[in-house]
């Protein structure tokens, strides 16, 4: 049973999203708190940071009206909760779950702390089966299983927000269960044309109907920001676990995340470490990254596709250099392709899935898929070594079998890679045999004779 208590005028100073009080209530660290100014509003908030001395109290909501001598606060005695039930799909809500589409709240079917509960290790099911994004370079080439956390690591500028809409529009699972796909879709400091523009793409297309939308906006406070993908990942984790369903989380920006939790860790004056991030954002990552997976005895599985910006399209930094230490593999988005007008501009040899074979091949996609993707990677590996030796040699230095994996390199490009619109994994295998078809066939060493004849006969014969 939940017991409120409060206190008056126990504030010593605010900053920004930061109330600092005297430690005059027995509370505990992230206890939901309710803080009323002179203005007579509510506003919702947690604990912290707890000292013997001093409670530090993170407003979700603006701290205009707040003064020191009328703030009051009121302890709830328990963390934040969500109310999740049936009815959280086709559904829009803010940063910490309020309805943003004019609709009632969702009848509540329980509440779950949006801190979520720790999985057991010992109550993990290795990831399996395939989702199909409708995009090559991931279906094809590093395949996006159920239960996976595969980020997207992009630059400022790219057209991630395009991709992801597209997934978010087109994913969907090829085996029994189909129906019970649906997608939770987080968007984190962003733009309000950015949040109309998704809302409005999901809505035309009828795959509202299967999401839940969570908008954090780039002017709310950044305290809220920190809370989106957990409020997200509850309503994530009822729909995957009580209600049996296979869900898709779409989490962007992850950067806005984590400049939103330097900005809080510097409010709180803790001590910086890499470039200013907190100490702990390996493992304040983790608490996020970590709550994707399937667990034993439960039919639905959650799935995590993370977008983040790389800042000054540095693959070392923090941000990505831990994200890549947590999660299983990246999609890796290159801004020389996107110069050359190929969309989606995803550079396929640093790109990643580490669970590809646990998803792909017989009983799941194709049973020639991963042999497939195999030899294009080991092709274009060895088209992209040719494009330098042609930079320093010309292509007339090169041999015969040379150049012919150097026009592979543009047809792979320009064939595989860019697509027009979506495309199904039977599409995309197509599209793969067809860029090897030029190659000469004892060059295509990933491949059974069986395979080449199969697929490549008259074409692995033919000129650059």
């Amino acid at each position: 049973m939940r017991a409120d208590v409060t206190a008056s005028g126990t504030a010593t100073r605010i900053e920004g999203p930061l109330v600092f009080l005297k430690r005059t209530l027995d509370v505990g660290l992230n206890t939901a708190v309710r803080v009323r100014g002179a203005d007579g509003r509510d506003r919702i908030g947690r604990v912290a940071a707890v000292s013997e001395a001093e409670l530090v109290v993170e407003v979700l909501e603006s701290t205009s009206g707040l003064g020191l001598a009328d703030t009051t606060l009121t302890a709830l005695g328990e963390p934040l909760t969500f109310a999740v039930g049936p009815g959280l799909l086709g559904r829009v809500f803010d940063s910490i779950g309020r309805p943003l589409d004019g609709g009632p709240p969702v009848a509540a079917a329980e509440r779950l702390r949006v801190d979520g509960g720790l999985i057991n290790p010992a109550s993990r099911a290795l990831p399996r089966d395939f989702i199909e994004t409708g995009v090559t370079t991931i279906d094809l080439m590093n395949s996006l299983v159920r239960g996976q956390k595969l980020p997207i690591f992009s630059g400022g500028g790219l057209p991630h927000d395009r991709l992801v809409t597209e997934i978010a529009l087109r994913a969907r699972l090829r085996t029994a269960g189909a129906d019970r796909f649906a997608v939770v879709f987080a968007g984190i400091g962003i733009s309000h044309d950015t949040a109309e523009a998704f809302r409005a793409a999901l809505a035309d297309s009828g795959a509202l109907a299967r999401t839940a939308m969570f908008l954090n906006l780039a002017d709310e406070p950044s305290s809220q920001r920190l809370l989106t993908p957990r409020y997200a990942l509850t309503a994530a984790e009822y729909l995957a676990f009580t209600e049996g369903r296979h869900v898709l989380v779409v989490m962007t920006d992850m950067t806005n995340y984590c400049e939103a939790l330097r900005e809080v860790s510097a409010s709180h004056g803790e001590v910086p470490s890499r470039k200013g991030y907190p100490g702990y954002m390996y493992s304040d990552l983790a608490s996020i990254y970590e709550r994707a997976g399937c667990i034993r005895g439960r039919a639905g599985t959650l799935t995590q596709l993370p977008v983040l910006t790389m800042p000054a399209d540095d693959i070392g930094h923090p941000i990505p250099d831990l994200t890549g230490y947590i999660t299983e593999g990246q999609i890796v988005l290159d801004r020389e392709l996107d110069r050359r007008g190929i969309y989606p501009p995803v550079k396929v040899l640093p790109s990643l899935s580490r669970l590809m074979s646990s998803g792909t091949g017989r009983g799941y996609t194709d049973p020639e898929h991963p042999a497939l993707a195999n030899q294009l990677f080991a092709a274009y590996a060895r088209a992209v070594r040719m494009r330098v030796l042609s930079s320093v040699m010309g292509v007339e230095g090169l041999g015969p079998v040379e150049q012919r994996f150097l026009a592979f390199g543009d047809r792979f490009e320009h064939e595989v890679v860019a697509q027009a619109g979506h495309r199904t994994l039977e599409e995309s295998m197509a599209a793969g045999w067809h860029a090897l078809g030029g190659l000469p066939p004892e060059e295509l060493t990933r491949l059974t004779a069986t395979q080449i004849a199969a697929h490549l006969k008259g074409g692995a014969d033919a000129g650059p």
